[in-house]
């Protein structure tokens, strides 16, 4: 992908981000406490429509699965998406949208973008030290759940990749249309 048009998909990503509110911190907070599930619906929308789209293109041979990457998993996954998930909830930010509301102007998503990009130092500091941890220890090299027509494993080999993103994304999508937008209050 040429880099005029990943930045050309960054804007667009930043813009449907701030235009459904997910730079805006008290509304991605209040979405994990359940209590506005406005941009729950807007995540699970663009999940269900997005994975359809991709399985879609790539059961036409329009997408490429070579294109695809797909991570292994190791038990510091583990433990740095529950460290961001962490940050998360008490900052209100993830790294996109972070990113959105500092762009934004956002002050606090400044100050959070700056802790990110620390934090990053640090782990560039003292990957040497730690490679060779329990940190890295597999958990099952690269796996997906549907079949992308790539060298991964499939965990559900016997259905269609197609079949199954098919019936995630509409529940996915089924989930973002029953929802309520606001709950007690």
């Amino acid at each position: 992908m040429s880099i005029v048009m990943a930045v050309l998909l960054g804007l667009a990503f930043g813009f449907v981000l701030q235009k459904v509110g997910a730079a805006n911190p008290q509304k991605i907070i209040n979405m994990l406490r359940f209590k506005d599930l406005h941009l729950m619906k807007a995540i699970l929308l663009g999940i269900g429509l997005s994975s359809l789209m991709l399985f879609l293109l790539l059961a036409l041979g329009v997408a490429d699965s070579s294109h695809l990457s797909v991570k292994g998993a190791y038990v510091g996954v583990i433990i740095g998406g529950m460290i961001l998930g962490l940050g998360w909830a008490i900052s209100g930010f993830c790294p996109g949208t972070g990113i959105v509301a500092a762009g934004a102007g956002r002050k606090d998503a400044l100050i959070f973008v700056l802790g990110g990009l620390i934090g990053a130092f640090i782990y560039m500091l003292v990957f040497e030290s730690i490679e060779d941890s329990f940190l890295f220890s597999s958990l099952g090299g690269k796996v997906t759940l549907a079949a992308t027509g790539s060298e991964f494993g499939t965990l559900l080999t016997s259905l269609p990749g197609l079949v199954v993103a098919g019936a995630i994304a509409a529940v996915f999508i089924a989930v973002a249309l029953f929802l309520p937008d606001r709950i007690g209050e």
